[in-house]
């Protein structure tokens, strides 16, 4: 392990912007956001960025490929711009584990070669929370926020930031901070994790659990009649969809630029009325059947699929965000415990 002053966190910052296109989260008008680094920036002190990480390696619209002709011939173009090594400093426990989880649908076969390739190229330096939020709830889903992943767990204790790398990827990364860092006993990050840890506990989700979700659950959720009075205020605005760092559905489309025609895709939501439509119609017809499809697919479908792994990491951002307060937290309360209670 090796530990930077916090005094220091400047100078650690400029010698990782050596080696990559650096981005730390910022405090701006509309919450924080991973930003670009340059000196003198400083990092935001908030737990979670408005929008998880997940648009550096799943973003939110991008261009796929071109398609020129030529009398009878069609030109593919490809039209991938990334090209540097990045990292991202600052990413919590939750989101890291989210990118886990995109791991198992993009990097599956067949693989998906533009996520593939800005996972590569990116570092992830996680950092763990000192100050958990009320909206938080990671651990009912395994995550320990003090010991968060990615390829450099960070962590405050005292005066010092402690690094530990956990993949070569982060061993390399911290190798290009030998000037900045110095080795230490790991022991010493210790009562920082004990603080979190009490901290955690006396969150208010604290006892959320997902007991009575995961594999084999399908048949008798699926049927479960409270799902209509779960999903009676839910507007379908897709807002959850939009900041959970999970959510990977999207659309393709192709339109002409002038020179040619371009194929794109975009985030889409389950949550909308014409998500999946097809010229045979909407498979969903109604907005319960679109609300259980997103819920039941994190906590029962995905899980189902892959090796017990929930599609949900508690990071708290549909709790906030959610307009009329209909969430993943109420749909596990409710249908988590036995009818007639």
């Amino acid at each position: 392990m090796k530990r930077c002053p916090l005094s220091r966190l400047e100078d650690l910052f400029a010698a990782l912007a050596e080696s990559y296109k650096l981005y730390i989260p910022t405090d701006g008008e509309k919450g924080s956001s991973f930003t670009l680094w340059s000196e003198g920036a400083e990092i935001s002190r908030r737990l979670n960025t408005a929008r998880p990480p997940k648009d550096f390696f799943f973003p939110q619209s991008e261009d796929l490929m071109g398609f020129k002709t030529h009398g009878q011939t069609v030109e593919l173009v490809d039209l991938r711009t990334e090209k540097e090594d990045f990292a991202l400093f600052g990413v919590r426990a939750c989101d890291a584990e989210s990118l886990n989880i995109l791991d198992r649908v993009f990097l599956s076969e067949p693989g998906d070669s533009y996520y593939a390739s800005r996972r590569e190229k990116g570092v992830i330096f996680t950092l763990a929370c000192n100050k958990p939020a009320e909206t938080c709830f990671c651990t009912a889903f395994g995550i320990d926020p003090s010991r968060p992943g990615g390829d450099v767990s960070c962590i405050e204790c005292g005066e010092y930031l402690y690094l530990e790398p956990l993949t070569q990827k982060g061993e390399a990364a911290l190798e290009r901070l030998s000037a900045v860092t110095e080795d230490c006993d790991s022991a010493e990050a210790e009562p920082q994790r004990e603080k979190i840890a009490k901290t955690v506990s006396r969150l208010p989700l604290a006892d959320l659990s997902t007991e009575g979700f995961g594999e084999g659950k399908t048949d008798e959720l699926f049927s479960d009649e409270r799902w209509a009075e779960l999903s009676r205020c839910c507007i379908g605005c897709g807002s959850c969809t939009f900041v959970c760092p999970t959510c990977q559905c999207y659309d393709i489309k192709d339109f002409k630029n002038g020179s040619g025609v371009v194929r794109y895709r975009c985030w889409d939501s389950c949550m909308y009325s014409d998500f999946t439509k097809m010229s045979a119609g909407q498979p969903r017809t109604d907005q319960t059947s679109r609300f259980r499809q997103r819920f039941m697919h994190k906590l029962v479908y995905f899980p189902e699929n892959n090796d017990g792994v929930f599609g949900c990491v508690g990071c708290g951002r549909c709790v906030a965000k959610c307009p009329v307060s209909m969430n993943i937290v109420k749909v596990m309360r409710t249908l988590g415990g036995k009818k007639d209670e």
